[in-house]
């Protein structure tokens, strides 16, 4: 007989009655003690972020200007000539040995890597990593690499975010908002765009728009953006003059200064891979391939110092419009192959402070191209259209460009260049610089977020409203004789509901059902109630389809009998795998079914109207 969980008191009482339950959202009161220890993973990734700063400060000093110092230095000032080759390449041997003995999860730039923890690890990142990546970052980048912190940090925070939540007893859903909170609180400590980073949680680390998941990742971030302000000081990243409200003509050319860049983005992260698969193709351990990658940093430092570290000066020196003509030309092709040789060679890194240089130098460099505004402006239109069209963010881009630099009259114009650049890249490539990582790893996603049809459907609007029903006296080999019939209508069902004399429902039977018990010595004496189950899970008629789906998920049946929640025995209808499955004709339908005006005639799928599917 089918083994079915007993239908409980719960399962059929009034209060049970999904009229009672139904909300806009399914979060539950748990959203408070995860918001709770978000407060906490807030607190230590900050914490983490201070440190990280102060070791990249303290290695590039030692590394540059062989002193012990934990003040904030670029490598742009160094007496080292030709010497400076050297240091990046020193510092990459020690990445690919941590990498080779450690973990070899510290190569990259860490969203990747934090994506892939989300998706296909159950949220969890060991405690090696969490220890390792930053170490490697600072390492990489306190010896010159052409990278930032925020990729790191981003690792980082989520690692001790999932390292918290591997402590107790939580869902994976749950671990993966304390990654993300730690993430997002990073990436504030760093930048001091603590709105810009609760976007980026939204926009590509969570793969859900949910209270659940929001609420707890911006506690994490207000936290980390108190605790910025003590520990790394207050202010924007880079200070410069605010600029007038754009004018029309400003729009337009923000619009065109997108587009440019958008193709831009793409070239880059063509160049990024194309030298990842050069390294593939050499006869050396992936070990070296760091090294080999930092030789070109070091070249590229002696004739362009800008190129290597971070490159925040620089980046406020563009800004500011005090780079122009060659020099910003010569400025983007140093750094945009230095670092997609860099990152190609698989070495620890990030990849948001690059493409905020990029993106501002070639910014910079169409100004002169421009009928209106100055340097500065399509510098900061250029930071934003690179940083959307590359990592496919367009809100997180307008919204961090602006906390960058304060710069809040722009919004319109930095929100017009970063969907422009968006859309060209969404129209030309497959996959963004983070996601064409895991492509080449086997894995595929998506970051089109819509409403799950199976939540504003509910039962009543798929149900079989005739369902199959026999007397629960009625022999078993009288039904095995109906089912074999091919003209039955019994025969197109998997199951049927079992009714006593009053009609009322007493149990269900499926094939499976039957052919066990006729294989049993007393077959012929069986009825079809002692062949099926008597213990039933059941839906009902205004139940969200996704809640009827899980009760067949969680109890591995493919059917259930829809009853009426105050007499859980009256039978409304029925509902099959084939009747939820359904539920997508009306998305399919308004996807692909074109007409002219508003046709008021075009029928809807069944599905939509409350009657029997087809």
């Amino acid at each position: 007989m089918q083994a079915q969980p007993s239908l409980t008191a719960d399962a059929v009482s009034p209060c049970s009655d999904t009229h009672v339950r139904l909300a806009d959202f399914t979060t539950c009161p748990r959203v408070l003690l995860i918001t709770a220890a978000a407060l906490f993973v807030g607190a230590v990734s900050t914490l983490a972020a201070y440190a990280l700063s102060w070791l990249i400060a303290v290695i590039t000093n030692l590394a540059f200007y062989q002193r012990w110092s934990s003040l904030p230095t670029t490598p742009q000032g160094h007496h080292l000539g030709w010497w400076v080759i050297v240091i990046p390449v020193f510092g990459a041997l020690i990445i690919g040995l941590m990498a080779r003995f450690g973990s070899e999860k510290i190569r990259g730039h860490g969203i990747p890597e934090a994506l892939e923890a989300i998706l296909l690890g159950q949220s969890c990142i060991h405690l090696k990593v969490a220890l390792l990546k930053p170490l490697s970052a600072a390492i990489s980048i306190g010896t010159g690499g052409p990278f930032g912190a925020e990729g790191p940090i981003i690792m980082t925070g989520g690692a001790l975010g999932s390292l918290f939540a591997q402590r107790f007893n939580l869902s994976p859903a749950e671990r993966k908002t304390l990654l993300v909170a730690g993430a997002a609180a990073g990436m504030t400590a760093i930048f001091a765009a603590p709105v810009a980073a609760v976007l980026l949680a939204v926009e590509l680390l969570l793969f859900e728009w949910k209270p659940r998941s929001f609420i707890p990742v911006v506690a994490a971030v207000s936290v980390a953006a108190v605790f910025r302000v003590v520990l790394l000081g207050s202010g924007p990243v880079f200070s410069i003059l605010a600029h007038a409200p754009a004018s029309g003509m400003e729009m337009a050319c923000a619009a065109l200064v997108g587009v440019l860049v958008g193709f831009g983005a793409g070239l880059l992260t063509l160049l990024v891979y194309g030298f990842e698969d050069l390294f593939q193709k050499l006869p050396l351990h992936w070990m070296w391939w760091p090294a080999l990658g930092a030789l070109v940093v070091g070249i590229g430092g002696v004739f362009e110092p800008r190129v290597l570290g971070v490159g925040y000066e620089a980046i406020h020196t563009l800004l500011r419009g005090e780079i122009v003509g060659a020099a910003v030309l010569g400025l983007v092709l140093a750094k945009a192959l230095v670092w997609s040789a860099a990152l190609g060679s698989g070495t620890s890194g990030g990849v948001l402070a690059p493409l905020l240089m990029i993106g501002c130098s070639l910014g910079a460099a169409l100004a002169p191209w421009l009928p209106v505004g100055d340097a500065s402006l399509w510098a900061l239109v250029g930071m934003t259209a690179m940083m959307s069209g590359s990592m496919r963010c367009p809100f997180t881009a307008t919204i961090f460009a602006a906390e960058l630099t304060s710069d809040y009259h722009l919004l319109p114009a930095l929100m017009l260049g970063s969907v422009a650049s968006f859309a060209v890249n969404v129209l030309l490539m497959k996959r963004s610089i983070l996601t064409e990582k895991l492509s080449r790893r086997g894995q595929h996603i998506t970051y089109e977020y819509s409403i799950d049809p199976f939540e504003f459907t509910r039962v009543q609007d798929v149900m079989d409203h005739e369902a199959p029903t026999i007397p629960a006296r009625m022999p078993l080999r009288n039904y095995a004789e109906h089912i074999a019939c091919s003209e039955d209508p019994l025969a197109k069902r998997q199951a049927t509901l079992l009714l006593d004399d009053q009609g009322r429902l007493t149990g269900i039977i499926t094939r499976g059902d039957v052919i066990r018990s006729l294989r049993q010595p007393d077959a012929d004496c069986l009825t079809v109630a002692d062949a099926g189950s008597c213990n039933l899970i059941v839906t009902f008629p205004v139940e969200p389809l996704h809640a009827a789906l899980t009760k067949m998920l969680n109890h591995d049946i493919g059917r259930l009998p829809v009853v009426d929640p105050l007499v859980p025995t009256h039978v409304l209808g029925y509902l099959g795998r084939a009747a939820i499955l359904s539920a997508r004709q009306r998305p399919h339908f308004e996807e692909t079914v074109r007409h002219k005006g508003l046709d008021t005639t075009a029928p809807f799928p069944p599905c939509c109207s409350s009657s029997k599917h087809c």
